[in-house]
């Protein structure tokens, strides 16, 4: 796969107020026109805040724990990513349209840019946040080895940046408020990322409600230890290796970097935390939804 150097580097480009790439603002048409089915499950998230662990996860219930059979190809193609566009290389809605059902689906979009026919559609939600200031951190290197981004700058003009929304898919606090509060009016489940790394087996069992599937207690170790960061590191259908080199270079930060809560206390100074919870306290002020900003480490 030739990848143009023209995609990559470019800068955002504003739709209805949210930053997107290019190629996606460019055929935005095909993305509000997408059809949801009824038996669809969408996998929504802010960027880098276990979008591909819940894909993992989803995709083992689906096929009843069948290890292999989830290894038949790349999570890109398992769960489509419906409005990514990259020209010449894949184009999420496409692939859907041509998918049987039942479809998984993931998408970053903001709940406002959703295509009208998921609500219409009636399809079951599973929403993943993660905090912000792991989000911030984990995004920065997605930045730098993902060509696809405009370049991300130093961590702290990264981080200045975030907290202003000027990032792909826009504010995280407008996304992960926007997707709480329509926890109310669509079949969603709403998870935490420090929830399912403080206890997996837990939120597993709260998936498997709620997509309404009873499995045997071997089928839930088999997930739980498939889906384990370490495994998910090593396995060459969900650690991104496959994309070209061009667009993910993994020499300058691994797709899957590392996988814990709390990193961001490696890498925010003591006045970029004073200024960020200053920020976080307006900009949260109001919302219902709290984060844990680490979790105690396994014993």
């Amino acid at each position: 796969m030739e990848v143009k150097e023209s995609i990559l580097r470019r800068q955002l480009v504003d739709v209805h107020g949210v930053p997107l790439f290019q190629s996606i603002a460019e055929k935005w048409a095909q993305v509000e026109s997408f059809q949801a089915r009824p038996d669809d499950l969408l996998i929504a998230t802010y960027p880098k805040s276990g979008t591909t662990w819940i894909s993992e996860i989803v995709d083992m219930i689906y096929n009843d724990g069948n290890v292999e059979q989830c290894k038949r190809d790349s999570i890109t193609n398992r769960v489509p990513f419906m409005e990514m566009l990259i020209p010449g290389i894949f184009n999420g809605v496409e692939k859907l349209n041509m998918m049987p059902s039942p479809r998984c689906i993931k998408t970053h979009l903001p709940v406002q840019l959703l295509p009208k026919s998921v609500g219409k559609s009636s399809c079951k939600i599973i929403y993943v946040a993660r905090n912000a200031k792991d989000v911030a951190v984990s995004y920065y290197h997605f930045y730098q080895m993902a060509k696809l981004h405009p370049e991300p700058g130093t961590w702290d003009e990264f981080l200045e940046k975030f907290v202003e929304g000027k990032v792909v898919f826009g504010s995280w606090y407008d996304h992960v408020n926007g997707w709480w509060e329509k926890r109310k009016s669509l079949p969603l489940l709403y998870l935490f990322y420090e929830d399912m790394k403080e206890d997996p087996r837990r939120e597993l069992q709260r998936v498997l409600r709620f997509l309404e599937k009873e499995v045997t207690e071997e089928i839930v170790q088999r997930i739980l230890h498939h889906t384990s960061f370490q495994e998910m590191q090593k396995n060459p259908t969900s650690n991104y290796k496959h994309a070209p080199a061009a667009l993910m270079d993994h020499s300058v930060s691994p797709f899957m970097r590392k996988g814990i809560s709390g990193d961001w206390k490696n890498h925010f100074t003591v006045a970029q935390n004073e200024k960020f919870d200053e920020d976080y306290a307006e900009k949260m002020k109001g919302s219902t939804l709290t984060f844990r900003m680490e979790i105690p480490e396994a014993t």
